[in-house]
């Protein structure tokens, strides 16, 4: 009787293992059975078994899908369209490079509801484009242009030598998120994102655009942890923009500013960057009220590491430093020639309170004035190390208080 059950129980394992690498024999080679199939499951298109990339995208169906693109070279002259939602367009790293070799203006992507009209009424919603590699050239228009596409996310993409912006978003209102991608070479903006909202860019690396970052006419902006250099014109501009937050980053050696406010902007801080070796200018808050300066390292700085114009005002300058090269010791480690490094300007500017700031060896002052006379300014607590102060048309104003040599 013993021997009967072991034999049952013998054979009934051996039933097991014999289902089972049935089933793991249809999974290692694709064929999985409506019986063992994951129910919900979506499609996952293998770009490489397509005659062209455009192919494996218009093979996602419209409830959207996965296309993983192989490694290689591929040359595209016109847009790769993706019009569907819930996609995700995955490389293999910059193994996948996208090389559009368009000399009329065109875009290489394109995500855009399929009607092609621009208006809120057709818009995608989440599309991810992620690991791969997308070089234009001077005659190609943007790299990446997502239009009306809700909860964009581009993350791990490099964008490089496009004609026109690296990435341009047009009211691509709901989260979008660019993040830890390298923006570099392109002719205008490596961003520029219009109408957008609650919108993440963090560590990314931006260099030799026009500009890094252009953000119009939006709400919400997060920007941190990315390094910005040798820019062509400015590193960040944000326009008629509320509510936003730049902090933490690495700005260098832009041939404009390193940031603007401009057009009415408000309630936005600017904090814990590091601004250095900048020829136009630091911070230049042409059109901003309502809004933080703090905690900014401002390291030779050329010219006006902050300035605050005419239309700005209700602005708080607080725990900066504002140096040159000084190491200590008497030791300035620049040579003779590119020691320049500037304080504050007030230009026409209204309603600022300058607190608990260092200024040390700026020039022409730590506090400059220039142009139209600055009102109700409070320049106090602030240690002054060879440093001067200007007091000159300064109107209805303290300067008191201050720690000087």
């Amino acid at each position: 009787m013993k021997a009967l059950r072991w034999m049952i129980v013998v054979a009934l394992s051996l039933a097991a293992v014999a289902v089972a690498s049935q089933i793991l024999g249809a999974q290692a080679t694709g064929q999985v059975t409506a019986d063992t199939r994951l129910p919900g499951a979506g499609r996952v298109i293998d770009a490489s078994t397509y005659p062209s990339l455009q192919a494996a995208i218009d093979a996602l169906p419209s409830t959207g899908g996965v296309v993983r693109l192989p490694p290689g070279t591929f040359e595209i002259s016109e847009p790769l369209k993706i019009t569907t939602g819930d996609v995700l367009i995955e490389g293999a790293g910059t193994a996948t490079h996208i090389k559009n070799v368009n000399t009329r203006g065109a875009s290489a992507i394109i995500v855009q509801h399929p009607s092609g009209v621009d208006n809120p009424g057709a818009a995608l919603w989440r599309v991810r484009l992620a690991e791969f590699r997308l070089t234009g050239n001077d005659k190609s228009g943007h790299g990446i242009e997502a239009r009306r596409i809700n909860e964009v996310f581009i993350q791990a993409v490099t964008v490089s030598y496009h004609g026109g912006d690296g990435i341009h978003l047009h009211h691509c209102y709901e989260d979008p998120r660019i993040c830890d991608s390298l923006i570099t070479y392109n002719k205008k903006s490596g961003l520029y994102a219009v109408g957008c909202h609650d919108t993440v860019v963090a560590a990314n690396q931006f260099e030799e655009n026009l500009d890094a970052v252009r953000y119009i006419d939006g709400f919400n902006l997060c920007m941190t942890g990315n390094n910005i250099d040798d820019h062509l014109r400015d590193g960040v501009v944000v326009e008629n923009t509320y509510g936003s937050v730049v902090a933490g980053n690495m700005i260098e050696e832009c041939n404009g500013a390193a940031i603007v406010l401009d057009r009415n902007c408000y309630g936005i801080t600017l904090s814990a960057n590091v601004v250095a070796h900048e020829v136009a200018g630091g911070i230049d808050l042409r059109g901003a009220h309502g809004c933080t300066v703090s905690a900014n390292t401002f390291t030779i700085v050329q010219k006006d590491a902050v300035r605050i114009g005419p239309n700005s005002g209700r602005i708080v300058v607080c725990g900066n430093n504002f140096s040159d090269s000084y190491v200590g010791g008497g030791e300035v480690v620049r040579p003779a020639d590119d020691r320049s490094a500037a304080g504050l300007t007030l230009d026409g500017a209204a309603d600022v309170a300058v607190v608990g700031n260092l200024f040390s060896s700026v020039r022409p002052k730590a506090l400059a004035t220039g142009g139209q006379e600055s009102s109700r300014i409070l320049f106090t607590d602030n240690v002054l190390v060879d440093a001067p102060v200007d007091r000159e048309r300064l109107n209805r104003s303290f300067v008191e208080g201050n720690l000087s040599e």
